[in-house]
């Protein structure tokens, strides 16, 4: 249903517009910017901004995609995400069993279908991964790439793909295969030396999955991992402002290295989420949350209780980052990876985007033209 109204401020995705009309069509996208308003087009105070992207969502409101990879279950986490600012996320799935990838691909593809809002692909951390560098990742299901998980990475049905994997693991033309495919391979959870990761993103790999965390470091005389990541001026890294991860240092670092545009924010966000409760199971393990800090039973980081607008509060707040430039690192950068036509406000967009308070809470979300959260 077309309606219209009129924004306090509007950040349209480079530049700040105010007291600007803004018209939404019967298609779900923006018909026009600036024309004269409805008279009775609603006045919203706050900042109008674009809507956040999301390119590793692994559950919300109390889902784990994992352990309930059912279009319920992703509408459930949209639902908790929507609240947050998430327009369009990938439902991500940590190293399991092949019948739960092939559930959660099935789960996608009828999401897909059925235009749950906010669902836009897939992500499968794993289960081509290294065991020194699994991190909370389940060791007996990480194994090589086998046919099986080749039927469903050529699926077309599943909307944007997304796979993370160990280079060291992965023949190069398996890497390069999964590339021709349109699979977005980014490189992760990783001992690889930078010759071996050099050979991946020659071989079509685009980016690198939670920056700093589960891969081999910078050293004087081999860059491992992350200092192939910082170098690759190609290259996307995604990286986990919750203050648990990465220190503000290190994320400053990398907005110092990495070209503008290239550096994404991601949540890695877990079930508790948009939840009340306190710890949930993961495999053999409990995971339990103190504040916003998520520790597996058995001692490590077990993902993230972080939100993209907290992500994008941190990150401005810590490294001394312009608030705009922080939401396109939670918008418009990771629309750009992805290949969404998204990430601004324009005529002709997808009408996603957020109200912002002054302290800047989501007040209000919208997706496709359709409010999801808010009053």
């Amino acid at each position: 249903m077309a309606f219209a109204l009129v924004a306090e401020k509007l950040f349209e995705g480079e530049k700040i517009l105010e007291d600007v009309p803004l018209v939404v069509g019967d298609d779900g996208r923006i018909a026009s910017i600036g024309e004269d308003p409805q008279s009775s087009a609603p006045y919203l105070h706050g900042l109008l901004a674009p809507g956040l992207v999301d390119i590793q969502v692994n559950g919300g409101g109390g889902v784990l995609f994992n352990q309930e990879p059912t279009v319920e279950g992703l509408r459930t986490m949209a639902e908790a995400h929507a609240r947050y600012g998430t327009t369009a996320f990938l439902p991500t799935l940590i190293t399991d069993r092949l019948d739960v990838m092939q559930n959660a691909a099935n789960a996608v593809s009828s999401a897909l279908s059925q235009q749950v809002p906010g669902v836009v692909g897939i992500h499968f951390e794993g289960p081509h991964l290294s065991v020194p560098k699994k991190g909370t990742h389940e060791q007996s299901f990480i194994r090589p790439l086998s046919n099986e998980e080749w039927e469903i990475y050529e699926r077309g049905d599943l909307g944007i793909k997304v796979v993370t994997l160990a280079p060291e693991t992965v023949p190069v033309e398996d890497i390069h295969r999964l590339a021709s495919l349109g699979v977005r391979v980014c490189l992760g959870h990783s001992n690889a030396d930078g010759k071996t990761v050099h050979s991946a993103l020659q071989a079509g790999a685009v980016g690198f999955t939670h920056l700093y965390n589960a891969m081999s470091p910078l050293h004087s005389r081999e860059p491992g991992m992350v200092g192939s990541a910082l170098i690759c001026d190609k290259a996307w890294c995604g990286i986990i402002a919750d203050g648990h991860h990465v220190s503000a240092e290190a994320i400053t670092l990398a907005l110092k290295a990495k070209p503008r545009g290239k550096l994404l924010l991601v949540t890695d966000a877990m079930s508790l989420v948009g939840s009340d409760a306190l710890s949930f199971p993961l495999f053999d393990r409990v995971v339990t949350r103190e504040g916003d800090k998520l520790t597996s039973s058995t001692g490590e980081l077990a993902g993230s209780h972080l939100d993209m607008m907290g992500a994008v509060r941190n990150i401005s707040d810590w490294c001394d980052l312009d608030i705009y430039e922080s939401l396109r690192m939670a918008s418009l950068y990771p629309s750009q990876f992805l290949g969404l036509q998204s990430g601004k406000i324009a005529p002709g967009a997808r009408a996603d985007f957020i109200l912002l308070d002054r302290n800047l809470q989501v007040q209000k979300t919208w997706i496709g033209g359709h409010q999801v959260y808010g009053d």
